[in-house]
């Protein structure tokens, strides 16, 4: 069975919760759900292309597709790539909860590299294959 889909599904619920975290000002979470979202969208892709796609790192997950996904969305994702753990570790920074060191301009970033990257993968996959 091709779990694709749900995993796309579940990519574009976490980007929801992404936009419905900046906004109630919870950055580093949003930040955090925009990196999942990215990296679930891509796993989808790697399923739907009948692969199975191991790890976190979304610029590692782009790279490895069968096919060539645009330069910059890789660079994107890097810069996604570098959320995922000090937005949820208290150890991350030298001082100072994850919640103090992230605001509206990381999150806005976050989500609409996300957001393309989301986009990238729906496009691929309503491509007949």
């Amino acid at each position: 069975m091709n779990r694709a889909p749900d995993w796309l599904q579940q990519a574009e619920s976490d980007l929801e919760m992404a936009r419905i975290a900046a906004q109630a000002g919870r950055h580093e979470w949003a930040c955090f759900a925009a990196q999942q979202a990215a990296e679930k969208a891509v796993k989808a892709l790697h399923l739907h292309l009948g692969q199975e796609a191991w790890g976190h790192l979304v610029a590692r997950l782009l790279v490895e597709l069968p096919i060539t996904a645009p330069s910059i969305l890789v660079e994107k994702a890097r810069s996604l790539d570098a959320l995922s753990v000090p937005t949820r570790c208290p150890d991350a920074f030298p001082a100072g909860a994850p919640a103090e060191h992230y605001g509206p301009l990381q999150s806005q970033g976050a989500i609409a590299y996300a957001s393309e990257i989301v986009a990238f993968v729906r496009a691929q996959m309503a491509e007949p294959r």
